[in-house]
């Protein structure tokens, strides 16, 4: 593809190529060796401290830059925020020779990193900033960031908020955007809080295979791919949930994995192809203990990030304070419809979808249609955090058998906003049974359903050696993160969203060349 540059584009590759002419390194190799950072720097700072900051290594990208002739004042971005440098000619250059500021200091543009080597101080307008004793160029930026508009102390008022660019570019959104950084730096403070809890508890951090001979796990559409060495179809993974399960029956009583997943399915603000999903299996456990266990996690997570269990999500206050509501799948649609769907068929269930104007296609079975009628009544008017409990047992392939209500399974599911954040079961753990509910998969298959299970023989095998009474919890980690972050979209917590293709910018060379 050819390359079309802009005037500032190519007045930037002149100024390279005149840093080169003057033997300037624009991209120099050795180590520079930053010993502090702005926030730091700023909230370290004082009069009684002055003597600790007489020496310090900063370095960052450009933000702003003020020429006022032979002084610079210079913001640069570091990991943690922003800071000033000054700048003075010949501070920078004390001798006669003067090349570096005139090739190099007066020459910068924003978008470059530099480091520079000096001592703090604050400057009569009461900023504090590094006055610079050395100034070395340690990257050469050839292409413009997008311009945005700071008050006096560094706060972004004119954002960038197209989404086609954030997305796409995300190396810089997260330059000119200071509260996207911090949504991912949540992500991950959440992730590590929720791993310290399992940790904690003696749960066991695994990895399974992402690449399965047979997708199993959960009912969606997978992506399928080819071993060219075994020469047999393999599939990239929906779900861990039978790989952890082995390692139960294997002697693991508590195994945990954030998978990350793949389904060849739509995209909205709430769904991504590729998505993490956090798994965990506790033997002699059932779904009453993960009810508990799950409303203790995520009361922690909300203060761990927050110091609050009331978390302000878009124009609502949802508080993750335990106990959390629960209600069953049928008394919740009878709750949001009027009508007990609880002893209906195919048939009855198929009637009231016309009724209630839900298009359904006509190979879904009766776990399918109910699953519909919720998602379509139900499902959007639980802002809390509540457990839909009990589903019936057509829905749930992997789900024991309640203990004393016919026809229905242990399984939650744990709604927050409107959204599934959650689902859980008491394990399936009779291998006969199993079978059973894979056959009745196989005959949804049959009738065209490309979201039924497959069979894995392998599993069963697993399951007649004899595994233990255990509950199992799949979370999702990017809609729990939109929950915690305050964000409407899944594409703002993960750092590349699946996007098309830029017209005339292919990233498949062999597209480029055919």
């Amino acid at each position: 593809m050819s390359q079309h540059l802009s005037e500032q584009e190519i007045i930037r590759r002149e100024k390279l190529a005149q840093l080169r002419t003057h033997g300037i390194d624009p991209y120099p190799a050795p180590l520079y060796p930053v010993s502090h950072f702005s926030a730091s720097i700023k909230a370290g700072f004082s009069e009684e401290t002055q003597e600790a900051y007489k020496n310090v290594c900063v370095a960052g990208r450009i933000m702003s830059i003020n020429d006022k002739g032979k002084v610079f004042f210079v913001k640069i971005q570091d990991k943690e925020g922003l800071i000033q440098l000054y700048v003075r000619k010949d501070d920078i250059c004390p001798g006669e020779d003067k090349s570096l500021f005139d090739h190099v200091v007066k020459q910068l543009d924003l978008g470059d990193i530099i480091g520079v080597t000096g001592f703090v101080f604050v400057t009569k307008t009461g900023e504090t900033s590094v006055h610079a004793q050395t100034l070395t160029l340690l990257t050469k930026s050839l292409k413009p960031l997008p311009v945005v508009k700071r008050d006096d102390q560094g706060n972004v008022y004119d954002a960038v908020t197209d989404p086609e660019f954030r997305y796409r570019q995300r190396y810089a959104d997260l330059i000119i955007n200071p509260d996207v950084k911090h949504t991912f730096l949540q992500r991950t403070r959440m992730i590590n809080t929720i791993r310290q809890f399992l940790n904690e508890q003696g749960a066991l951090e695994v990895d399974t295979p992402v690449l399965q001979s047979i997708p199993g796990g959960a009912a969606a559409r997978p992506f399928i791919t080819h071993h060219n060495a075994l020469d047999i179809p393999l599939y990239l993974r929906i779900a861990n949930e039978l790989y952890l399960k082995r390692l139960i029956v294997g002697g693991f009583d508590w195994v945990y994995e954030f998978s990350r997943n793949f389904r060849n399915e739509g995209m909205d603000r709430t769904h991504n192809p590729e998505f993490t999903i956090l798994e965990w299996y506790t033997a002699y456990k059932d779904y009453y203990w993960m009810m508990e266990t799950t409303e203790q996690l995520f009361e922690r997570i909300a203060l761990e990030l927050h110091g609050t269990t009331d978390l302000q999500v878009g124009d609502k206050t949802i508080s993750f304070k335990a106990p959390f509501k629960r209600i069953s799948i049928f008394e919740a649609i009878q709750e949001n419809t009027g009508i007990d769907i609880s002893q209906m068929d195919e048939e009855g269930l198929r009637a009231v979808c016309k009724q209630l104007h839900i298009d359904v296609p006509g190979n879904i079975g009766k776990g399918k249609l109910i699953d519909e009628i919720f998602g379509a009544t139900s499902e959007h008017t639980f802002i809390q955090p509540t457990f839909i409990i009990d589903y019936p047992v057509e829905m749930s392939p992997l789900t024991k058998k309640h203990r004393s209500k016919a026809g229905l399974v242990e399984r939650f599911e744990l709604m927050v906003n409107g959204k599934e954040i959650a689902n859980a079961y008491t394990e399936l753990n009779d291998p006969i049974d199993q079978l059973e509910r894979f056959e009745e998969q196989t005959r949804l298959m049959e009738r065209g359903d490309d979201e039924a299970m497959f069979i894995d023989y392998d599993f069963l095998r697993a399951l007649e050696y004899g595994m233990p009474p255990t509950s199992g919890i799949g979370i999702g980690i990017d809609r729990l993160c939109m929950l915690m972050t305050n964000q409407a979209s899944i594409q703002d917590v993960l750092l590349f969203p699946q996007m098309r293709p830029e017209k005339g910018f292919s990233e498949n060379p062999a597209e480029e060349k055919a």
